[in-house]
């Protein structure tokens, strides 16, 4: 009889983990992700400035459709984007998303403007500096991006793109 219980003990012990195999195991993720998670926030970070990047082009590629159709550069990204009903005009033109229209998209806030010189000007800045972006960007008609690696705004003056 004593033979029979020691080997139902040694078949239930075989089929299960202790508490302490558990723990060990659930230590062992703990440190791969205390590793893993600041490269993981690093890399989403610098995928929101590329797209960050691709956003600014896409306005450029928006206002040079707009000027082929109207005859001047948009003064805000409301011109750009989708109207609220009908059929696009110079209010409201369709050439970009509802959600870059209303200038936040990827973590970034975007601004359009008329520049004195009669063209136009575009910034991007991250919603939460480090962690949405650690850059800003700045661009104009030149369609020349320039970044500033700071929470200040880019500026004409800032170093481009390259």
């Amino acid at each position: 009889m004593k033979a029979i219980l020691l080997k139902q003990k040694q078949t239930r012990r075989q089929f299960g983990f202790s508490l302490i195999e558990l723990l060990i195991v659930i230590a062992i993720i703990l440190i791969i992700l205390a590793i893993a998670l600041p490269k993981l926030n690093t890399a989403r970070r610098y995928a929101q400035e590329m797209a960050a990047i691709r956003t600014v082009t896409t306005i450029h590629t928006a206002e040079a459709q707009y000027y082929s159709q109207y005859g001047r550069f948009a003064a805000t990204l409301d011109e750009l984007g989708p109207p609220a009903s009908g059929a696009p005009t110079a209010a409201a033109s369709d050439l970009v998303p509802g959600d870059l229209a209303k200038g936040e998209k990827g973590g970034y806030k975007y601004t359009l403007a008329l520049s004195p010189t009669g063209g136009y000007v575009v910034n991007a800045n991250p919603v939460i500096f480090n962690t949405t972006g650690s850059r800003t960007f700045f661009s104009d008609q030149s369609l020349t991006i320039r970044e500033n690696k700071g929470q200040e705004p880019a500026t004409a003056t800032s170093p481009e793109i390259k």
